[in-house]
């Protein structure tokens, strides 16, 4: 009998953003099924309803398309087993949900809110682990009938087994067990005619015929319920692989301060998405255990289940801004000009004249290149390349075991030396500053100092002589009047 072709799937629900180990699921399902050469399907699972947000669902598509990860099938690009989203999928649940009555699989239950929120606090107040007590599983038909009368509304619940156990295989962590009277009578259908997630991916896994399902360890415990509803609907479950959790640096569960937000936000930090789709790969699989800069081809010719670990990622933020700061200085400089334009537009001082010269930003990136770890810090390492003045304080100017004497004799010569130059590339700018050190009786790192301060603002800034020439002959000219100026008042 041949193989079922690959078909996974990415079914997030728009409750809120995609975060990063959303996303982790999102790229293992696309990994597999591109090197599977599968289909990789996108399903929105919004019944939820009173949790939905809004304009989520164009996020989660956004996000996806960021990174590269392109589907087959979803809400946007129609296929053979769509609709894909659930709550257009109403009618499906319901006939499985009815199925499952009519077997004597599953129950009408009748019990009103306030019973059940009693229920649970009798429970929690016993120490007892809060669960449904079965009050309706067994009720006669003169009892469902007076019920109903109360509780026009009620919701079908799933008769689990009270004996014996259930058990999986997991791809990942191999036989699982589950004692069958750990697992509650968990609602299939709600009063609203919408379905629970047990019940809504049992049936869209079958009815868009997924053959794996890949999702986050915290459903290891739901898969029990899963495997029995496939049992009770004669269906053939998919195969099963629960991937490692993510923990922050401190190995206590993600949160935002570790890392775990939005992946738009890192898109917005100025986060590469080549950059981003290599670090979550390595968020629980692994190359060769050595490997850490991998391309999106390498990872698609390479991804295996079997290279999935069991134990937990860690998500480290200083690797990732490492990682970037690599693609960063891959990229061609025209390249890089492009992504990094919008960032600074939208960040340098009000000052700068817009729109942005591009030709001028291409020659502005190669010095800070091999600097930048994010887009977004750009601005912070160019701007003095932009802005028409520079503000610092005159101390700035006076280096190590100078005098603002010293620093202003230097600087008035530098300025004499530049004056009666016109060439002004880089060896012809060493060719008259490193001398005149040596003349002065200074070290060149203290008229180098003194002079980057000058034209710059800053003391740490790209190599001094390139800085100079893109900055041009009569902007740094300026500049450095400007800085005399400075240390004459502070002289007088």
């Amino acid at each position: 009998m041949p193989e079922k072709p690959v078909r996974v799937r990415y079914a997030p629900s728009p409750t809120g953003l995609p975060h990063v180990g959303n996303i982790r699921t999102a790229l293992f399902n696309w990994l597999y099924a591109r090197h599977e050469k599968g289909s990789f399907i996108v399903r929105i699972e919004d019944t939820d309803t009173a949790r939905t947000v809004d304009g989520a669902v164009e996020v989660i598509l956004e996000s996806l398309r960021w990174l590269g990860l392109d589907w087959d099938e979803g809400p946007d690009k129609p296929g053979s087993f769509g609709p894909y989203r659930q709550s257009e999928r109403l009618e499906y649940y319901k006939k499985a949900a009815e199925q499952l009555v009519a077997q004597g699989n599953a129950y009408y239950c009748y019990c009103s809110s306030e019973r059940l929120e009693e229920m649970r606090s009798a429970q929690i107040a016993r120490k007892e682990p809060p669960g449904y007590d079965r009050a309706c599983r067994n009720l006669t038909l003169e009892e469902r009938a007076s019920r109903l009368e109360s509780c026009q509304r009620p919701v079908i619940r799933f008769k689990a087994p009270l004996e014996g156990s259930t058990s999986f295989n997991d791809i990942i962590r191999g036989e699982v067990t589950f004692e069958n009277r750990s697992i509650d009578d968990f609602i299939l259908l709600k009063a609203d005619g919408y379905p629970t997630y047990h019940l809504a991916s049992v049936v869209d896994d079958h009815l868009m015929q997924i053959s794996h399902i890949m999702r986050a360890e915290e459903w290891i415990s739901s898969t029990p319920k899963h495997v029995l509803l496939y049992q009770m609907l004669g269906l053939e479950p998919p195969q099963f692989a629960h991937l490692p959790m993510i923990l922050g640096s401190d190995r206590s569960k993600l949160s935002k301060r570790h890392g775990a937000v939005s992946i738009t936000q890192y898109r917005d930090e100025g986060y590469l998405p080549e950059a981003m789709v290599n670090f979550l790969a390595l968020l629980g699989w692994s190359l060769d255990d050595k490997t850490d800069i991998i391309n999106i081809q390498t990872l698609v010719e390479n991804f295996s289940l079997e290279r999935i670990g069991k134990t937990a990622a860690v998500f480290n933020r200083e690797k990732l801004e490492w990682m970037n700061g690599v693609y960063i200085r891959s990229l061609e400089v025209d390249e890089l000009a492009r992504q990094a334009l919008p960032f600074l537009e939208k960040d340098l001082p009000l000052s700068v004249k817009r729109p942005l010269d591009e030709e001028y930003v291409k020659a502005v990136m190669p010095l800070i290149q091999e600097r930048a770890k994010t887009l977004s810090e750009i601005p912070s390492l160019v701007y003095f390349f932009f802005t028409p003045d520079i503000e610092y304080p005159a101390e700035l100017l006076i280096g190590k075991k100078m005098d603002a004497d010293a620093a202003l004799h230097a600087l008035e010569a530098t300025l004499e030396k530049l004056e009666s130059t016109q060439a002004f590339d880089h060896d012809s700018l060493e060719q008259r500053l490193r001398p005149l050190a040596e003349e002065l009786g200074l070290k060149a790192g203290q008229l180098f100092g003194a002079v980057r301060v000058a034209v710059t603002g800053v003391t740490v800034s790209p190599p001094l002589f390139e800085t100079m020439m893109v900055l041009g002959r009569n902007k740094c000219l300026e500049r450095i009047k400007q800085a005399i100026k400075k240390l004459s008042c502070r002289v007088d």
